[in-house]
């Protein structure tokens, strides 16, 4: 395996300890940072540690601070903050088991591949992977690694273990706070069927390689073509215009429009009405005009 374990260690559930490997599951590789750039002289724009009223300073200067109040801190060296660091653990202890569905995904924070690190612990850990899916339950634990202690979770996938760092409880906001102004009525048993009918129907199977990032995509065939001189015309697709319409559509009508307008027999949106035009008018006073000369020249 050409990556290098994040961790190295062991896993232990009771008396058996199963030693292990992790790697990060997640990449940071498509994501494209920009630098700012001096564009005179195209040269990078660099930036000085400066303090008010003072001027740049230099490095060796400079202490980490803790804002306990406004313009008051507490200042920490480099040894002081290292003194609290916890040494990273080389064993896992799982020392709880939960169903899956009892952790909201809000917590899962980072995901990690478990691999046996060796042949001799691949035995322990396929029966591990098996328990874990045949109860259907994630396995919790704590583990320092880098210097913080984590809260984390194993389940099996696929042929190996996948470990997620979750967040604490004081790392969350609590929903209610959010939540609390919206409406507790129960929804009209028409409009819900509608619904739940147009997501059993778009339901399948999820596959990551069906999403794409347009927006890095974008970035990136316009950065091609800067570095081959080309220009990019960028236009509205839209032409500017309010991409709702101009058509009032109510919630049923749409729903049944979603669903391809079947057992609808309604009128989707309520159109708006025709101009009228002045040319009819027009026309049928000409007509008149000329019916009445005519008239005049037979007389």
């Amino acid at each position: 395996m050409a990556a290098r374990p994040y961790w190295k260690g062991q896993i232990r559930l009771a008396l058996v300890s199963i030693p292990v490997e992790i790697y990060s599951a997640t990449k940071s590789g498509a994501t494209i940072a920009f630098n700012q750039i001096h564009e005179p002289s195209g040269k990078r724009i660099k930036y000085e540690k400066v303090v008010p009223g003072i001027g740049p300073v230099d490095l060796d200067e400079i202490v980490k601070g803790f804002e306990y109040a406004k313009g008051e801190y507490v200042l920490l060296d480099e040894e002081e903050i290292e003194g609290v660091k916890l040494e990273s653990k080389k064993t896992l202890e799982l020392t709880q088991f939960v169903d899956a569905q009892d952790i909201d995904m809000i917590y899962f924070e980072k995901p990690y591949y478990v691999v046996p690190a060796d042949d001799l612990a691949e035995e322990a850990f396929i029966v591990l992977r098996e328990a874990l899916r045949r109860s259907r339950k994630v396995g919790l634990g704590q583990l320092a690694m880098r210097g913080r202690e984590y809260v984390v979770s194993i389940k099996a996938c696929g042929r190996g273990i996948v470990m997620e760092t979750l967040r604490y409880a004081d790392e969350v906001n609590k929903a209610a706070s959010y939540f609390r102004e919206i409406g507790d009525a129960d929804p009209d048993d028409e409009l819900l069927d509608l619904a739940t009918t147009l997501i059993d129907k778009k339901t399948g199977k999820f596959d990551a390689t069906d999403f794409r990032d347009r927006y890095v995509d974008a970035l990136k065939e316009l950065i091609e073509r800067k570095k081959k001189g080309k220009t990019l015309n960028i236009e509205s697709e839209e032409g500017g215009a309010d991409p709702r319409g101009s058509n009032v559509v109510d919630l049923m009508a749409a729903l049944k429009s979603s669903l391809g307008g079947s057992g609808s027999g309604k009128t989707v949106a309520k159109k708006a009405p025709a101009k009228a035009t002045a040319k009819a008018p027009a026309k049928k006073a000409a007509a008149k005009a000329a019916g009445k000369t005519t008239a005049r020249k037979r007389a």
